[in-house]
């Protein structure tokens, strides 16, 4: 592996386009420790330093690589893109003019991702307005009573929103020059940037907290943790397919073999991410409703506020699941590959063309789901059975959104190097 890294290094148009990569993420972090005007920087260290594990902006802050809870320019982080891509994508579904936009190509699809971006910065302005307004009144960082912005005025808390919005457009920016100029997704690479950039701390705070013990009982549950997570993000089902010959003129196609591959874990991590922030909304009502004495306030703070509870874990759990089968529900369509495989005379071997192939995929892919489905879920508990169990803070480094963000993008960008290498003949990484 480490001469196939030097090899990449060696190849002077590939060397150039990772140290572009390395530019754009120095660029990246850096605005990510820049604070936004009007913001006290000593109050906002000193309210991180007490601050509660239990604050419902938690995964925004991982996404932000700890740069909401302090306020920078970057605080907002990928997320308004994370949440107007998925929404577009449940859209594509519902509109058909979006639809229709998808069937188009490049052409469309370029339109699609113009709608993503004004979507992003409309998510970000209300985002910003609410962040704002919660480190204004004292409620962002809980279990603080400093004040954070040097100036509650009307004037500097439009000037902190506007601030933080432009840097989500420069975020935006900074994703699509890495995508279009160096190697792998560029929104991707951020958000690894950005959750490896919590991860010492949070190493480093289960030590602090729990001693040498519990730090090399988690290390060693990360280690299995990883090796288990990059066997299932590798495990697909091939469905066979065969295409038979056509004569086109004089010319002779087809006669071809190739598969479908249907990744166990074919819906990513969207599903956590829809659980996650559906179940930040009790956290939320509770934290506008701090003051209140009403039952059903108590009832959300007892059970959907501190993570630990079972009734959260198990709501938590099958929110992953259903999500799993929704998501990919509408991401894969059974029904439009086996019209394009009918279409170009392609047929899965012992399966009729049309219909029988459509009922087909459809069993395939509801019995592949479920595994990949139980996966996710299992893997987005273990910080709060960590929680619970070992006492090891919330912010379990090994679990959750972290590490499959952390496998899943190393293992898409060390894909796309490989096939730079390969394509000069060189050996990759995966061997």
């Amino acid at each position: 592996m480490l001469s196939a890294f030097a090899n990449a290094f060696r190849t002077p148009d590939l060397r150039r386009k990772l140290l572009f990569v390395l530019f754009i993420v120095a660029i990246f972090r850096l605005g990510s420790q820049v604070p936004a005007p009007g913001v006290d920087v000593a109050s906002v260290q000193a309210c991180i330093q007490i601050q509660e594990d239990s604050s419902v902006f938690n995964l925004i802050n991982l996404f932000s690589g700890g740069a909401l809870f302090q306020l920078t320019i970057f605080a907002l982080g990928i997320m308004p893109y994370i949440t107007a891509s998925i929404i577009l994508q449940l859209l594509v579904v519902v509109i058909p003019r979006l639809e229709a936009l998808k069937k188009e190509g490049q052409s469309g699809q370029a339109k699609i991702t113009q709608y993503t971006r004004y979507l992003t910065l409309a998510l970000a302005v209300l985002q910003a307005t609410g962040i704002v307004a919660l480190a204004r009144s004292g409620q962002l960082l809980q279990g603080c009573t400093e004040p954070l912005l040097h100036d509650n005025g009307t004037g500097a808390f439009l000037v902190i929103v506007i601030t933080m919005t432009a840097g989500t457009a420069i975020i935006m920016w900074l994703g699509e020059l890495i995508t279009d100029r160096g190697v792998g997704n560029g929104m991707s690479i951020l958000i690894f940037t950005q959750v490896v950039a919590t991860f010492p701390s949070a190493l480093w705070q289960v030590q602090a907290q729990q001693g040498w013990v519990t730090f090399s009982i988690v290390m060693a549950i990360g280690l299995v943790l990883v090796a288990a997570v990059i066997f299932i993000e590798q495990a697909q089902r091939r469905i066979p397919v065969q295409y038979a010959r056509r004569m086109v003129g004089r010319k002779m196609f087809g006669g071809s073999s190739t598969y479908i591959p249907l990744k166990v874990n074919q819906a990513g991590i969207i599903p956590v991410i829809f659980a996650s922030s559906l179940l930040y909304l009790p956290g939320l009502a509770v934290q506008f409703n701090a003051n209140s004495s009403s039952a059903w306030v108590s009832w959300l703070n007892r059970y959907f506020v501190t993570g630990d509870h079972p009734l959260y874990m198990a709501v938590y759990f099958a929110m992953i699941v259903f999500f799993t089968y929704f998501y990919v529900s509408i991401t894969f369509n059974p029904e439009e590959v086996a019209d394009n495989m009918k279409k170009y005379g392609g047929f899965i071997p012992g399966i009729r063309a049309g219909k029988p192939t459509q009922d087909y995929l459809s069993y395939v892919l509801s019995r592949i789901t479920l595994p990949g489905a139980l996966y996710l879920g299992i893997i987005a508990l273990i910080p709060l059975i960590a929680l619970a169990m070992i006492n090891a803070n919330q912010n379990f480094p090994f679990g959750g959104t972290s590490i499959l963000i952390m496998v899943g993008v190393a293992l898409d960008t060390v894909k796309k190097i490989e096939s730079h290498l390969q394509q000069r003949n060189y050996e990759g990484f995966l061997r």
